[in-house]
């Protein structure tokens, strides 16, 4: 057994095969902070009763206000995301942003509900509110820590334009397999899901759901906390190798090791 330790790593005693598979690994791969890609969290809305709703619920918006279309997004759980797709559940988010900077470097102002009477008497309500025992709905919209400038915005996020783009989603909580799917419909995620954007987005995609790198991160890379939990800053220390570099190369005895030992 050998103990593979580096400052910026979780530590790990490996055998001899593990270490081999980990070095060859590490010859051609580059850690994913030095792709050109983001990887980011999803929305935290300090209040899901509120700001996520149903397919029913967003149609009676949208109907007695039309332009309650505008801030309403489709929205993906770790949980619906799968190997190479996801299972939309028709979820729906009300993105009352706080403003950003977007793309080409414009300021997009914060949401004013006011400008959405449909959206902001649903926020008023006690439809939402499950649980009164905590407050009224404003009371509760208004203590959660994840607010914008009004009770009534989410939370300050800079690369909301991110959610609007093609991009790889993925699971928080991997199970058995890594769960990472590409999105092209411009869906958000909750705070159990993550976004990958930047290049090269197909072949990274590939990358991740491969035997070889899930059995790279879970065994080298994943680190303590909850089994098979993704953490951003375990993940951009994973090697993967570029699309311009050469492939992976292991031996028949360690390509059958892994595949005996990936889940």
């Amino acid at each position: 057994m050998d103990i593979d330790y580096k400052l910026d790593e979780p530590w790990a005693i490996l055998s001899a095969i593990e270490q081999s598979i980990k070095q060859k690994i590490e010859s051609v791969g580059t850690p994913l902070k030095d792709w050109d890609i983001r990887i980011n969290y999803g929305i935290k809305t300090g209040l899901n009763e509120a700001f996520i709703i149903s397919k029913e619920k967003r149609d009676e918006l949208v109907k007695a206000d039309p332009k309650s279309d505008e801030i309403i997004r489709p929205i993906l759980r770790g949980k619906d995301i799968k190997r190479y797709e996801y299972d939309f559940q028709n979820i729906y988010l009300i993105n009352t942003h706080n403003g950003y900077v977007d793309e080409n470097g414009n300021a997009v102002s914060p949401i004013n509900i006011d400008d959405y009477p449909a959206v902001k008497e649903w926020l008023d309500s006690e439809e939402w509110n499950k649980n009164p025992k905590k407050g009224n709905s404003f009371k509760r919209l208004s203590e959660r820590t994840d607010q914008g400038v009004t009770p009534y915005n989410l939370r300050s996020l800079a690369y909301m334009d991110d959610f609007l783009k093609r991009k790889i989603v993925f699971s928080r909580i991997s199970g058995t397999e890594p769960k990472f799917s590409l999105d092209t419909e411009n869906h958000f995620t909750n705070d159990t899901g993550y976004i990958i954007s930047g290049e090269h987005l197909d072949y990274l995609l590939d990358m991740l759901v491969s035997d070889i790198i899930w059995f790279a991160f879970k065994t080298y890379y994943m680190g303590g906390g909850i089994d098979k939990e993704f953490k951003v800053n375990n993940l951009l220390n994973l090697p993967v190798p570029l699309p311009s570099t050469d492939a992976i190369k292991l031996t028949d005895e360690e390509m059958k090791f892994i595949a005996e030992n990936i889940e």
